[in-house]
């Protein structure tokens, strides 16, 4: 699978069924070329307007499944938000 159809996938929360949006970029392992986690942009400042200061760092070993429209992960959104 390739970056650009990794783009086009929503990623949902299983824990408590909420969309967190759509993958912007991915981190991996330069020497195995594996994938290590999947970054999607945090909520937005001000009721989602005005760009947003954080994203999520997903851990690739918490994607449950990949499927033709979404992205099913398992997480605790405060521990995987971080500030930019």
């Amino acid at each position: 699978m390739r970056l650009c159809e990794l783009r086009e996938k929503e990623v949902i929360n299983s824990c408590d069924c909420k969309r967190l949006g759509c993958v912007v970029d991915i981190e991996f392992d330069c020497s195995s070329g594996q994938i290590e986690a999947l970054i999607v942009p945090g909520p937005g400042k001000i009721c989602g307007f005005l760009g947003t200061d954080s994203e999520y760092v997903i851990p690739f070993h918490c994607v449950k499944r990949i499927g033709p429209d979404i992205i099913l992960v398992e997480i605790r959104e405060e521990k995987f938000l971080k500030k930019i």
